[in-house]
């Protein structure tokens, strides 16, 4: 989910929107049916009523949906945009669109659940012959020499007397956003995976490129982005050197900088597997000197950037026999006198008689009520 200073930095970016309308203009004509996936405060939705949809219908879990309703309703389209707080997969709509209009990407578009609810949403609710937006995003990478960046990954982890290797290599297996130059880059760009929107039905990215260096630098890492095809030619990059978007570059940091010179040759495969609702990334970087001989070899994992105790590894085992704690059985006891037919009030009254010590006052057991009542009641 994004923040209402995302969504707002999100519409100020002309790059984005710019294309985005251009888009809806060329895909909309009166009459259209249009669902807007993500929608978020409901941009799409009313830039689509603005366009001439006779119907609109904006799906989105996230409160933020709460916003777009307002802002439909001061526009004067809170008859023609139909809202859906809720995800895309448990919703039926009372008919298919003509268009599918969608954002969900993150710095790069393998981001939570996004090709997954785009594919439902498709085989779903688009029309045969209908329009989807975006059509298909081609992903890129380069070598790169950003020695600011890498710094402010690795360089705090430096301390007089203490050997904290451990910190910088656990770090150097996370990945961050940035905003590379041209000039920065040490390698061609090579494709290295497509997601084409109109046919995706897995949420892996693979894919392995060859290359060599152009030019003598310092290697800190790799330089990850993407072009977005939205419809027949109207679209965006995110590349270095591009008109400088909300999105940025994702920096793949190596291990430890490579001194490289022209002519080195280098091996880079990327990977990002959907695990839970993020992305697990990882990425093999080989470089050879001109004469064949191996200048680095790194394996890198954000599995391997995340801090994991040996106890949260044994309640992952297959072989773990789960005990509830406390605050399970509280929430357990809560969903099931929602099931009963009480109203919150009398609810939180039986729990607070239940688990006297665990609630300060009347408030705070309500709003532990409340709150899961808002995740899973209807």
């Amino acid at each position: 989910m994004y923040s209402l200073t995302g969504y707002g930095s999100m519409m100020a970016d002309r790059v984005r929107m710019d294309a985005y309308r251009a888009a809806l203009r060329r895909a909309i004509h009166p009459g259209s049916i249009v669902l807007d996936l993500g929608a978020g405060p409901a941009i799409m939705s009313c830039i689509a009523a603005q366009l001439g949809a006779a119907k609109i219908y904006a799906i989105e879990p996230d409160a933020s949906l709460e916003l777009g309703r307002a802002i439909a309703r001061a526009n004067g389209f809170e008859n023609r945009i139909e809202i859906y707080r809720e995800f895309s997969n448990s919703v039926n709509l009372p008919e298919r669109a003509d268009v599918i209009v969608a954002d969900m990407r993150g710095v790069l578009p393998a981001f939570g659940g996004h090709f997954r609810a785009i594919a439902d949403a498709r085989d779903r609710f688009l029309k045969p012959g209908g329009t989807l937006i975006p059509q298909c995003d081609t992903l890129w990478v380069a070598l790169a020499e950003e020695p600011k960046k890498y710094d402010d990954l690795v360089g705090g982890w430096n301390a007089e007397g203490l050997d904290l290797s451990i910190g910088r290599r656990m770090i150097a297996n996370t990945w961050s956003k940035t905003h590379l130059a041209v000039g920065q880059l040490l390698s061609p760009p090579l494709q290295w995976a497509e997601v084409d929107y109109r046919k995706v039905v897995e949420t892996a990215l693979a894919g392995r490129v060859q290359t060599e260096v152009a030019r003598t630098g310092l290697v800190h890492g790799l330089c990850v982005w993407f072009d977005a095809d939205l419809l027949d030619g109207i679209g965006f990059s995110n590349a270095p050197g591009q008109p400088e978007a909300i999105y940025g570059q994702a920096f793949f940091p190596l291990l430890g900088p490579i001194p490289v010179e022209c002519g080195d040759r280098v091996d880079i495969a990327l990977r990002a597997d959907l695990t839970g609702d993020d992305y697990t990334w990882s990425w093999h970087t080989t470089i050879y000197s001109a004469a064949g001989q191996t200048k680095a070899d790194y394996t890198q994992s954000t599995f391997l950037g995340v801090p994991l105790s040996a106890q949260i590894l044994r309640k992952r085992a297959d072989s773990f026999v789960p005990t509830l704690t406390e605050d399970a059985r509280i929430d357990a006891n809560i969903i099931e006198l929602m099931s009963s037919g009480l109203n919150l009030r009398d609810i939180a009254s039986q729990i607070s008689t239940q688990y006297p010590a665990r609630f300060p006052n009347w408030k705070a057991v309500l709003n532990r009520v409340a709150a899961l009542s808002s995740r899973y009641s209807e």
